[in-house]
């Protein structure tokens, strides 16, 4: 039986772990895999759970109208790599968007997600000091699993970032902020403005 782990100290940023490791975890913090590289994942803070919470409500309206399966954080996706057998013990990259969405219930499990969703959402946290985790790693994680669809929510700039995924490249759109409208392509119908999201 394998030993759990109840001190994050106990482990090493440098060593690399898979999910059946982190199935070992039972500490406080949170953590995401990247390649076999545990990351500590910030706290989120009170101007990340207010956007959060609207978001929230404007993604379930429009999933639950849909065959679409709406997923928050904490919530586990894990990203296999497409040339081993899918396993606990080679699986090294195990992430929590903020929102994840499915088009499959094939896909998730009682664990959570077992394969790319379709569209994942990360807020930046003002409290984060890994913007660089979200903007560069998290990109390309999504980018190399196939993820349609990743919004990059950025709180102090009070804008949306849209990347679509065209022959396995993601393309960036214009940042939508102040007054101006996403529209998601990959769903046109789930449109807002982002002062629904940002207002004071």
């Amino acid at each position: 039986m394998a030993t759990v782990i109840t001190d994050i100290n106990d482990l090493y940023l440098t060593k690399s772990y898979t999910y059946a490791d982190y199935l070992t975890w039972d500490f406080y913090e949170r953590t995401e895999l990247h390649n076999g590289k545990m990351v500590i994942l910030d706290n989120t803070g009170t101007l990340h759970q207010i956007i959060f919470g609207r978001l929230l409500l404007l993604l379930h309206h429009y999933t639950k109208t849909k065959k679409l399966f709406l997923y928050q954080a904490p919530f586990d996706v894990r990203i296999f790599n497409q040339s081993n057998t899918i396993s606990d013990d080679n699986t090294f990259t195990v992430v929590q968007p903020d929102f994840s969405v499915f088009d499959s219930e094939t896909k998730l499990e009682e664990r959570g997600g077992i394969d790319a969703p379709l569209l994942a959402i990360e807020i930046l946290s003002p409290l984060s000091k890994n913007y660089d985790n979200e903007l560069k790693h998290k990109f390309e994680i999504y980018e190399k699993a196939g993820v349609k669809e990743y919004w990059i929510v950025e709180p102090f700039q009070k804008s949306i970032l849209i990347y679509t995924l065209q022959n396995n490249k993601y393309i960036g759109l214009k940042p939508i902020a102040e007054e101006g409208f996403v529209h998601s392509p990959l769903f046109p119908k789930l449109s807002f403005n982002v002062e629904e999201i940002f207002r004071d």
